[in-house]
């Protein structure tokens, strides 16, 4: 196990009726810009929640954030949050509408350009304000961690950046009942690859972040079919809920190569083709399981055995069968997993490798997914 400094301030509020809380941990004197997405909350009883626990509270709304969180978008949130002196921000949605809001928070305090805060790294923990998260489509993590992504839609690019933690977020799962078929499954195949590229490295490191990351796959898959035709069973929702904020808030890494090559050549695939950032990984992740399968062998028939039961003797027939099973979960979640059933040609692959060239990337655990390794990927999945 690699040495690790572990830190996670975010107070977690789990349960029903737990919106109310607001009212007491965001203090009376701030000024709070509440950020929303598209309007779902104002259908599913969320919004009147927000407005009841804030009633005392002075705050403002800006609607708008979009599903891959746009920096033109941004933009007007962060000169809103200027004009009306906000010192706290609030965000109400999904993991999108939280991480536009982690950009807003920095971007508040910045007198730059907020594009700079992402692409040239200018983020400073002590110039951003404090940050607190209504959760209401488990996938992202983002209540629970530092990161964030953004697009820019001039210029086709999607970035990573990294923020402060919120201070809290709030999760009830009765908030998910209403939520659409299309974006639980994109929740659970997020949750799922998160986990995946923490896990999907290097056998032997730590038995615990192993056993921790196999029990919240393993979760995933039991409960996914159930949720698929039934959203309004609380447990079941639940255990989603957590699921997805546990899979990425530092709690199965720790000490532990990772990933992310998947996420890497995902972004690209929505920077260019407008495609949902969880369907890129469903597309691509078999993909990259089958061309560093060398690589990845061991570990994979660990992944295999002890999350699909397969026992299958001969090595090579059984990574066959374990990326079968796991192209089947996400064909099972409603998803085409061919970059031709979803519009991409060959122009797109040309112009990732360029950019991953250009960039200089290598990617992955050992840093081996190169420009042409990460073309060799999309061409499996074409």
């Amino acid at each position: 196990m690699n040495n690790f400094i572990f830190h996670n301030p975010t107070k977690l509020i789990f349960g029903k009726g737990t919106i109310a809380t607001l009212t007491t941990e965001i203090p009376k004197e701030r000024r709070v810009l509440v950020t929303f997405g598209g309007g779902s909350v104002k259908n599913n009883g969320v919004y009147d929640q927000v407005k009841e626990a804030l009633k005392e509270h002075t705050y403002f709304e800006f609607w708008g954030i979009e599903p891959n969180p746009t920096i033109e978008t941004l933009r007007k949130a962060i000169k809103l949050g200027k004009e009306k002196s906000c010192d706290f921000v609030l965000a109400v949605g999904g993991g999108s509408v939280a991480d536009g809001s982690k950009l807003i928070a920095s971007g508040i305090l910045y007198d730059g350009e907020p594009w700079d805060i992402v692409i040239k790294r200018e983020y400073s923990a002590e110039k951003s304000l404090p940050l607190a998260c209504v959760l209401t489509l488990p996938a992202t993590g983002s209540e629970m961690n530092r990161g964030a992504v953004i697009s820019k839609k001039e210029t086709n690019e999607k970035f990573a950046f990294y923020s402060n933690t919120p201070l809290f977020s709030i999760l009830d799962p009765q908030t998910t009942y209403t939520l659409p078929d299309f974006q639980i499954s994109c929740g659970l195949a997020d949750t799922f690859v998160h986990v995946i590229e923490q896990y999907l490295t290097t056998p032997g490191q730590s038995p615990l972040m192993d056993r921790w990351a196999e029990g919240i796959l393993k979760t995933i898959v039991e409960i996914a079919p159930r949720i698929i035709d039934d959203r309004t069973n609380y447990d079941d929702m639940a255990t989603f809920m957590l699921s997805a904020t546990m899979a990425l808030n530092g709690f199965i890494s720790m000490g532990v190569t990772q990933d992310w090559a998947t996420h890497m050549i995902g972004h690209e695939l929505t920077a260019l083709h407008g495609l949902t950032h969880a369907h890129t990984l469903a597309i691509i992740l078999p993909g990259t399981m089958w061309v560093m399968r060398s690589e990845k062998g061991d570990k994979m028939i660990q992944y295999g055995k002890r999350v699909f039961g397969v026992d299958i003797q001969d090595r090579d027939e059984a990574i066959v069968e374990i990326i079968r099973r796991t192209e089947d979960f996400f064909l099972m979640l409603g998803f085409k997993i061919k970059l031709s059933e979803n519009g991409v040609t060959i122009k797109t692959i040309d112009e990732i490798e360029r950019r991953f060239t250009e960039r200089n990337y290598k990617l992955g655990e050992n840093r081996s997914v190169t420009p042409a390794v990460a073309r060799e990927i999309l061409e499996r999945v074409f």
